[in-house]
């Protein structure tokens, strides 16, 4: 194993060089989110959208890396403006997946507010106007980072597969958040004046479009594109709906943990992107080897498929041990209550290493089972993986809390 370490230290270089900047993104939109707590506060059920957002973007443009990834390995590859181009093409299915899934989350997270038994909570307007617009204005902003990124790494040579998933995710962290952020003040919190009539028409309008969009999307003349969202959009619904989910156990626990101790909402983002994004680097290697008959569809990992799992404990080791500091240190300069450095390394460590876990068994068996069906593991793998590691994250960093706060007593 530490000769494989060694025969991939360019991997672990730029893998780890590509996780800590995923990371210090996460700690600043942990720090921004808890700064916003009071707009959630006044925005009922925002707080259950906000984890689906900003996974998606990652879900969407990880998956776009990814395939890019797979079509440089493949000699695909090229920068051109020709709308034929396998650039171009998946290009374009990432901007209609974008708008496809923040119409669908805008409707699922109305839907888990009223679920959760919030009468009080925005309507389906305000989440169209936040969902849509918010992740349009984020969405511009990684896609083009994704491209730019995806060209220089051809140029440069660099392994796309180690580095896209975890910028991808710092990207679609530091730019969601802000823009769903500023995208809430167009809506006028519940129970106070104002006129609610600019959310319904612009809730209205941003809804109508996107359904024509994504409805000339899916019925292009682009095969390429077709196929990604055509094969991409279920699993993509899939996986907001597990976003979903992460937020409603957040939304659950919020009063609990972290109104009590808002320093955890520092450690949040990074159970919900940096462990996908651990993850998603496994996923993208896994997918490149299957394409090329590097490794077989097997029941059981062979032995280099489980050497590339082993450097995911390697990115686990670093990040949840910065985040955690980080965060501590961020807490006390913030003034904001926290378990403590010993609770925040505990709670990190413990959480991250089984999400870490449960993050490799999903990258392999999600790659296997796609690929073994037929389909394309980079359209499936990553969307799949980032959202079920958003709600397991989520979960791992609950159950880290309870069990520590209470040994520590905090």
């Amino acid at each position: 194993m530490f000769a494989y370490w060694r025969a991939e230290r360019h991997t672990l270089a730029q893998g780890g060089v590509a996780n800590l900047i995923s990371s210090g993104g996460d700690l600043l939109v942990g720090l921004a989110l808890a700064f916003m707590s009071n707009r959630l506060i006044k925005l009922p059920g925002l707080f259950v959208l906000i984890p689906a957002a900003i996974g998606m973007r990652g879900n969407v443009f990880g998956a776009l890396g990814s395939r890019l990834g797979t079509g440089m390995h493949a000699g695909l590859f090229q920068v051109s403006r020709d709308r034929r181009g396998f650039l171009s093409q998946n290009v374009f299915a990432a901007a209609v997946l974008t708008v496809a899934t923040s119409l669908f989350l805008a409707v699922a997270a109305r839907a888990a507010s009223a679920v959760l038994g919030q009468p009080h909570s925005i309507s389906l307007w305000d989440f169209f106007a936040i969902s849509i617009l918010g992740g349009v204005i984020g969405s511009i902003v990684v896609g083009t980072a994704t491209v730019f990124i995806s060209v220089l790494a051809n140029r440069r040579g660099w392994d796309l597969d180690s580095v896209s998933a975890p910028l991808v995710t710092a990207m679609g962290d530091t730019c969601t958040l802000p823009a769903l952020w500023a995208a809430s003040y167009l809506v006028v919190p519940p129970g106070t004046h104002g006129n609610h009539a600019v959310t319904l028409v612009v809730g209205t309008v941003a809804a109508g479009a996107s359904l024509y969009f994504v409805v000339r999307g899916f019925f292009t003349d682009l095969p390429l594109a077709r196929r990604i969202i055509r094969e991409s959009m279920v699993v993509l619904f899939i996986a907001g709906l597990l976003d979903i989910l992460a937020g409603t156990a957040i939304q659950a626990r919020a009063e609990t943990f972290f109104v009590k101790l808002p320093a955890l909402l520092v450690l949040l983002p990074a159970f919900l992107e940096d462990t996908g994004a651990i993850g998603g680097i496994l996923s993208a290697r896994l997918s490149s080897k299957l394409h090329l008959g590097v490794i077989e569809p097997r029941a059981y990992p062979e032995p280099l498929a489980a050497l590339d799992a082993s450097l995911s404990f390697v990115f686990a080791a670093s990040v949840y041990t910065l985040v955690a500091l980080s965060a501590q240190f961020i807490s006390v300069a913030t003034h904001n209550s926290g378990p403590g450095v010993i609770g925040m390394l505990a709670i990190s460590l413990f959480a991250g290493f089984v999400a870490t876990i449960i993050s490799s068994a999903i990258a392999y068996y999600g790659a296997v089972a796609t690929y073994r069906f037929g389909l394309d593991p980079d359209n499936h793998g990553i969307p799949l993986l980032t959202s079920l590691m958003d709600l397991a994250g989520t979960l791992c960093l609950i159950l880290g809390t309870v069990l520590f706060t209470e040994i520590l007593h905090v």
